[in-house]
């Protein structure tokens, strides 16, 4: 297993890997992504790397994409849009204390012929690597996300009805 942290330009030049991992890894429930929600990670993905503090990690086993996670600071105020609006109705006013200047950890995902070998773990820890405080959001039936993230430490924030997950980290 190979794991790199890249830079938004080295992002750019393998986007084609990361939405292949995306395709398969997303395919599934909860998501049922298919080939339009693909084409949108990849849209997201050109603008994110514009971010400032962009960063990504990229694992391949045997020479195969194998998994991916990308993060970038949150700024002030705190951002609208794409799931931020949820994450704002279910946090209120926490979201200004407790996730703005804090790593956004925007997507994680394996493989499905990747999986149950620790590679999310691996691939979560060096993309949070020398952050203070993090956070991520999922699928409320993202079950096994979940379970992962309370196994590796993240406390979760909102409560099993929310309309999202939402955990932080704090180092």
């Amino acid at each position: 297993m190979n794991l790199e942290r890249l830079t938004g330009p080295e992002t750019r030049a393998r986007a084609a890997e990361l939405a292949e991992i995306y395709g398969v890894a997303f395919s599934g429930p909860p998501w049922h992504e298919d080939g339009s929600g693909i084409a949108a990670f990849a849209g997201r993905l050109s603008t994110d790397i514009d971010r400032p503090g962009f960063t990504a990690v990229l694992a391949t086993q045997d020479g195969r994409p194998a998994a991916f996670g990308t993060a970038w600071r949150t700024e002030s105020p705190f951002p609208t849009g794409r799931a931020y609006d949820r994450v704002r109705a279910e946090l209120g006013d926490q979201v200004d204390t407790r996730l703005v200047g804090a790593l956004e950890v925007d997507e994680l995902a394996v493989s499905p012929h990747a999986r149950r070998q620790g590679l999310a773990a691996r691939v979560l820890g060096l993309l949070c690597d020398g952050a203070a405080d993090a956070w991520l959001l999922t699928s409320p039936q993202a079950h096994d996300a979940i379970r992962l993230y309370e196994r590796l430490g993240w406390q979760r924030l909102t409560g099993p009805s929310a309309n999202v997950a939402v955990f932080t980290h704090h180092a």
